[in-house]
């Protein structure tokens, strides 16, 4: 079996999602820092790894992925993960609240847009990530009241919402942004926070 390889930022929140998936799966994988504050994202070589210029990037089996909600869905797909429910209305919905956060949240507070929208000034740069994270957490806090409390976000084993969800976290520990109301969402991070996966992948 080819070395897997993940080009990762410590802090990128895509790229978290990755190492934790990878930890779940028992993937060994070799990481090779690209460093987002360097524009090292921008160099021949990254670009011509991904021409978007993002992390992640994954090596596996023979094959080269983008995109971290793809990339997921690849190994829940090969390496039976159980991200995802075999139901098709409780995949949607699941689907529904992780791209929450990864599809609607995720984008705006990603650090090229918010310096360019705050031209990196402080306080506007972390008011900016304010105004946005606590709003997105509320809303996956509340659509978390269609599921049954369960010790991770939708199930009795890590899934989807869980991997999206504590990047997040992270994210709005790093900013600031309070989530000191949303007890479910609390609950679901305490039990992460314990699970070796999510630890071996905490951004150091």
């Amino acid at each position: 079996m080819s070395e897997v390889v993940l080009w990762d930022y410590p802090k990128s929140s895509a790229s978290y999602r990755l190492r934790i998936a990878l930890n779940i799966a028992d993937i060994d994988y070799r990481i090779e820092t690209v460093n987002l504050l360097e524009k090292a994202h921008r160099s021949p070589d990254h670009l011509a790894r991904n021409p978007q210029g993002f992390v992640p990037v994954l090596d596996i089996d023979g094959q080269r992925f983008t995109q971290s909600l793809a990339i997921l869905d690849y190994l829940n797909e090969t390496r039976d993960l159980g991200l995802l429910p075999e139901d098709p209305a409780q995949r949607a919905k699941i689907r529904a609240l992780a791209q929450s956060i990864a599809v609607d949240l995720h984008p705006v507070c990603n650090l090229s847009v918010a310096g360019h929208a705050t031209k990196g000034e402080e306080p506007a740069r972390t008011n900016w990530m304010k105004h946005f994270i606590t709003p997105g957490l509320e809303a996956f806090e509340t659509l978390l009241a269609g599921f049954d409390q369960t010790p991770f976000a939708t199930g009795n084993t890590p899934g989807l919402a869980d991997i999206c969800l504590i990047p997040q976290l992270y994210n709005a520990n790093r900013w600031g942004a309070d989530y000191t109301a949303f007890k479910r969402m609390q609950t679901v991070e305490a039990t992460c926070k314990s699970h070796p996966a999510f630890e071996k992948a905490y951004p150091v």
